[in-house]
C-alpha cells in the first residue's frame, strides 16, 4: 500500500480491535470522531477479491449516503486505491472479478420487504439507531450466502448514542448501568443471542442454548471516541473544541458516549448562565438583529384555559454575542396579535428583522402574505421549522452556556428565565411536569439564534 493509502489502514485500539473480530454482528462507535465511517468502509472492502461477493451500506435515507463527507464521499477515497470504480447511477463500486459494494437506503419500514429473496453476505449499518429494530432483524435474515464464496456471512454498524433507541437496550451489557458510559472492561467481549418471538435471550456462550445453539449469533460492541482517532486530531485540532462547544446534552452524547443521557428540564438552559445587563451594546458592522414570532391563535375562555402563547424575542447580535432586548408574550386573537406584532416593530427600530414562523400548507402561505402587509417598511422573512424542538434548541443551548446570550433588564426577566429552564425535549414532558407545558419563548428564542447564525454564517461581516 502506498504512503496516499496509509491513513486507510485501521489505527491502534478502537478500530483495529473492530476490524479484527470475530463476531457476527459487530457495533462500533457510541460517540463522535471515533472514526467510524472509515472503518466500516475499510470492513467492507475486506472481501473484494472474492469473486462473486457481495455487500450493501445502509443509511436511513439517501441524502445521508452523499451527504459532504459521508459514506460515498469516504468511499471515494478508499475503493479507487484498491481497483473499485464508482458507478454512479447504481450507487455502488464495482470490481472487475465481479465483487460490488451498494450504498442503499431505507427511509420508510416498508422498504425492508424490497430486499426480500436477497443473499447479502456483508452487510454494513451506518448510524444503527436510526434504523427501527424491524428493519435490523429482517435484513439479519438476508444476511446470507448465494453460493459458497470462501466467507462467513456477518455484519457491522457504527452509531452514536440515543438512550430511546433499541440500539441502547440491545448492548446493554457493554455500558455501564450507572453512568450510561461505555464499559470498557467489556469493550470487545463477544457474547451470543436468540430470539424467542420478541424477545432476545442472551448468553456467554451458544452451547447454553442446547439444541437452539445453532441458531446463536454472536455479538460484540466496541466504543470508540474522538480521542481514539490520533489522524483526526492531527488534521483538525479544532474538531474536539468543537465537540466541547456543543450544548450539554449534545456533548454528553457526542463526546462522553453517553447512551442513558436524555435531554430534561434544567439541561438545556440554566439560569445561571444568563447575565442581566442594564444596556446593550450599539449596533455596528457586525449586528443582525430580529424579532423572530412563535405565534399562538387562541385566547384564554371556556374550553381553553391553558392555552398556547404567541411570544415575539427581540435579539441583537453584537461581535459574538446576542443580546436578548425584549420579549412580548401574550395570549390573544389573531387581530390582537397582529396588533401587538406591528407595534413591536415600530418600537424596535428600522434595521430590526421581522421573522415569523410559517404553518404548513396553502393556509401558512396565505396568512403569511397577510402578515407581510403589516411591515411595508420592515425586512419582513418567514421560517418553516422542519427540526424537533430540541433539536431547534441545541444552539441557543450552546450559546447560552458558553455565556454568549445576555439579557437586557426587564420585567419579563423572570417568567423568560423560568421557562427556559424548565423547557425539556418533547418526550420528557407531560401533565405533571411543573412549568415545561408551554415553550413558546424557547421556540422564538431558538428562531432568532438560529436565523441571526445562519444569516452571520452565509453573509460575513453584512448587516443583512
Amino acid at each position: 500500500m502506498n504512503e496516499e493509502a496509509q491513513p486507510f489502514r485501521p489505527q491502534p485500539g478502537p478500530q483495529e480491535a473492530f476490524l479484527s473480530t470475530s463476531a457476527d454482528i459487530a457495533i462500533y462507535g457510541g460517540a463522535a470522531g471515533g472514526g467510524k465511517t472509515i472503518a466500516i468502509l475499510m470492513e467492507g472492502g475486506r472481501h473484494i477479491g472474492k469473486p462473486g461477493f457481495k455487500g450493501v451500506f445502509f443509511r436511513r435515507t439517501y441524502p445521508e449516503i452523499r451527504n459532504p463527507g459521508g459514506l460515498w464521499d469516504s468511499a471515494g477515497l478508499i475503493y479507487p486505491l484498491i481497483g473499485g470504480t464508482p458507478k454512479d447511477g447504481q450507487n455502488a463500486y464495482a470490481w472487475e472479478n465481479g465483487a460490488k459494494l451498494q450504498f442503499a437506503h431505507m427511509q420508510h419500514e416498508k422498504d425492508k420487504y424490497s430486499w426480500m429473496g436477497s443473499a447479502l453476505p456483508f452487510i454494513g449499518f451506518d448510524e444503527l439507531t436510526h434504523f427501527s429494530k424491524g428493519m435490523f432483524f429482517y435484513l439479519l435474515s438476508r444476511n446470507r450466502l448465494p453460493s459458497n464464496i470462501g466467507m462467513r456471512p456477518y455484519i457491522r454498524a457504527t452509531c452514536n448514542p440515543d438512550a430511546d433507541s433499541w440500539v441502547s437496550k440491545f448492548i446493554a451489557w457493554w455500558l455501564d448501568d450507572k453512568t450510561g458510559l461505555p464499559n470498557y472492561d467489556r469493550a470487545g467481549v463477544i457474547r451470543w443471542f436468540i430470539r424467542d418471538g420478541d424477545n432476545i435471550l442472551w448468553a456467554d456462550n451458544p452451547e447454553t442454548f442446547e439444541d437452539r445453539a445453532a441458531d446463536a449469533k454472536s455479538v460484540t460492541f466496541i466504543p470508540a471516541k474522538v480521542t481514539d482517532n490520533k489522524i483526526l486530531l492531527k488534521n483538525d485540532p479544532g474538531y474536539l473544541s468543537n465537540l466541547k462547544s456543543l450544548s450539554l446534552f449534545e456533548r454528553s452524547q457526542l463526546l462522553d458516549g453517553n447512551w442513558k443521557i436524555r435531554p430534561v428540564a434544567g439541561m438545556f438552559f440554566k439560569r445561571e448562565w444568563f447575565e442581566i445587563i442594564d444596556a446593550v451594546p450599539a449596533p455596528d458592522d457586525s449586528t443582525v438583529e430580529c424579532r423572530y414570532w412563535d405565534r399562538a391563535a387562541t385566547e384564554q375562555g371556556p374550553g381553553s384555559n391553558d392555552p398556547d402563547w404567541t411570544a415575539g424575542v427581540h435579539v441583537r447580535y453584537v461581535r459574538g454575542v446576542f443580546y436578548v432586548m425584549h420579549v412580548c408574550h401574550i395570549r390573544a386573537r389573531p387581530s390582537k396579535v397582529k396588533t401587538a406584532m406591528k407595534n413591536c416593530a415600530s418600537q424596535d427600530g428600522a434595521e430590526c428583522v421581522v421573522v415569523a414562523e410559517e404553518d404548513p400548507g396553502q393556509a401558512g402561505k396565505s396568512e403569511t402574505d397577510d402578515l407581510s402587509k403589516l411591515f411595508p417598511d420592515r425586512v419582513f422573512k418567514t421560517r418553516r421549522p422542519t427540526q424537533k424542538k430540541a433539536l431547534r434548541a441545541r444552539i441557543a443551548s450552546a450559546q447560552a452556556e458558553q455565556g454568549n446570550i445576555k439579557l437586557l433588564r426587564g420585567e419579563w426577566n423572570d417568567e423568560y428565565l423560568t421557562e427556559l429552564e424548565n423547557f425539556a425535549d418533547e418526550s420528557q414532558v407531560d401533565e405533571k411536569t411543573e412549568g415545561s407545558k408551554h415553550d413558546d419563548q424557547v421556540d422564538a428564542t431558538s428562531g432568532a439564534v438560529n436565523f441571526i447564525s445562519e444569516t452571520v454564517a452565509n453573509t460575513p461581516r453584512a448587516r443583512y
